[in-house]
């Protein structure tokens, strides 16, 4: 079992650096002026979503939940941290997803946000990342 949880902790972390960058993508692309910078910022994005971040994803939560069960779920259903830690990765999902919306709009060259958007749009994960990594190390609750 420590093999799956150590691949779960090496998906997890590609899907958050995939979850660090596209939306630092999107800030120069919201910026980006010229048709050359626009057309390589959307390679860029896509590349990113659907081969890193989108598979590392898939990946984190199928070894994620393969250690929720295989650790019997009954144990584990009582603890507050891993309940609240559920509640992160469905907002990550969350977030993920809305990047797939973002993304689709950039590609259709409809983005209607501005780089400040992206800016503090792009540190949400940041906090996410911070709670997932107390509850699961510290277990304060």
């Amino acid at each position: 079992m420590l093999w799956v949880k150590a691949f779960h902790v090496i998906f997890m972390v590609s899907w958050f650096a995939g979850l660090f960058y596209l939306p630092r993508l999107f800030v120069y692309h919201a910026s980006s002026e010229d048709e050359i910078s626009n057309e390589r910022f959307k390679i860029m994005e896509r590349k990113l979503f659907y081969g890193i971040m989108t598979p590392a994803a898939v990946v984190t939560l199928i070894l994620g939940f393969w250690m929720l069960f295989d650790y019997a779920w009954q144990a584990y259903s009582s603890m507050l941290w891993l309940q609240i830690k559920l509640v992160i990765v469905a907002l990550l999902l969350i977030y993920h997803f809305y990047c797939w919306k973002l993304l689709n709009l950039f590609k259709d060259d409809n983005n209607h946000h501005s780089h400040v958007y992206y800016r503090w749009f792009n540190e949400i994960p940041v906090f996410m990342l911070i709670g997932t990594i107390i509850l699961v190390i510290v277990k304060p609750i």
